[in-house]
């Protein structure tokens, strides 16, 4: 007979996951060095491994390298920032958050070698699901370019001008762009993401029924 003692022993570890995912940060500064194709493949196999709503897989990457592409999408971020997103981010960040969101897109973010431009196909997926299925993928690009050692961050703001980024990576209609991922080899160093204790958002059987520690 299997004791408890004996169940916890066949346990396995714990994989590398957990403290990967305290890890993952937002970088917006970035060194020039180059990105090699081979890891950018490595970044959209583990994207593509997400859930989708049907197997339908709806999403679509765009590697943008380009210098003059990546200008360009940077000029549309600090567009969308100076024509009212920085004004409501003001009110809601902390000004050492706003200080370095500004600063990623004044140049930061375009200035990544690599810009991963990330789009679901309407054809391809409900309109009602195209989020549940293309949101996974991209963490799932986040956490890949942290066990790299690579930084990236999740941005949306380029997609203010949707018909003009459309545009500019020549995407059909029934595209539509959702983020734009720089990725690149960090120009400072970050530690692990803050947050509030997991104990705080946790409830027992009903919301405001508050968790405690061992779940008592």
């Amino acid at each position: 007979m299997q004791t408890h003692e004996t169940l916890t022993s066949m346990e396995p570890e714990q994989p590398q996951f957990f403290e990967l995912a305290r890890q993952q940060r937002a970088h917006r500064r970035f060194r020039d060095d180059e990105v090699s194709e081979q890891l950018i493949e490595q970044l959209l196999d583990a994207a593509v491994r997400a859930p989708s709503a049907e197997n339908r897989q709806p999403w679509e990457f765009i590697v943008v390298r380009s210098p003059e592409r990546r200008a360009a999408i940077g000029t549309l971020m600090r567009r969308a920032w100076d024509g009212g997103a920085q004004q409501w981010s003001a009110t809601r960040l902390s000004p050492a958050l706003l200080a370095d969101v500004e600063s990623g897109i004044r140049g930061g973010i375009a200035e990544a070698p690599v810009l991963i431009v990330v789009a679901v196909d309407l054809q391809r997926g409900m309109e009602a699901t195209l989020g549940s299925s293309i949101y996974p993928a991209i963490q799932n690009l986040l956490l890949a370019a942290t066990a790299m050692g690579l930084g990236s961050a999740l941005t949306t703001i380029a997609t203010s001008f949707h018909a003009e980024l459309a545009e500019l990576l020549a995407t059909p209609p029934h595209l539509r762009l959702v983020a734009v991922i720089p990725i690149g080899w960090p120009g400072v160093a970050l530690g692990p993401s803050r947050r509030e204790p997991v104990a705080s958002r946790m409830h027992h059987e009903t919301y405001g029924n508050h968790w405690s520690i061992g779940g008592q």
